[in-house]
């Protein structure tokens, strides 16, 4: 995967939702879309954080949430990014290094996709 890039291998679009979603909504578009994530975007279409399904896991191990509990509150702002032009070995050791399934895509501070272990799963598998 040496000359391969992100865009490349990417998924586009990427599934967003804003911070005041609701975390039902959100969970509902994981599902309808078979998705593992969504990212969490400002009016801009800037990443503000992002909401995967092993977080779900976690409020659902911690006791759950409210009915009306939102995206943001329950949302990762620690968000590993990259750019459609980078190597995709640069984010396998950044998926590696911090231990995460999803990187999304920005460009221009616009989330434009989404990089997930499963993408580079079936590159892989097609290559073979």
């Amino acid at each position: 995967m040496a000359d391969l890039y992100v865009d490349d291998v990417m998924s586009r679009p990427a599934e967003t939702a804003s911070a005041d979603t609701l975390l039902r909504e959100a969970a509902a578009t994981l599902i309808e879309q078979d998705v593992g994530s969504v990212v969490v975007v400002d009016d801009a279409d800037r990443i503000e954080g992002l909401l995967t399904a092993t977080d779900f896991v976690r409020i659902t191990r911690d006791g759950g949430a409210a009915h009306d509990a939102t995206v943001g509150e329950f949302m990762r702002t620690d968000v590993v990014t990259t750019r459609r032009s980078a190597a995709v070995s640069e984010v396998v050791d950044a998926m590696l290094d911090q231990l995460v399934h999803h990187v999304p895509v920005v460009e221009n501070d616009e989330v434009v996709g989404m990089v997930t272990t499963f993408d580079l799963a079936a590159r892989l598998g097609r290559s073979l």
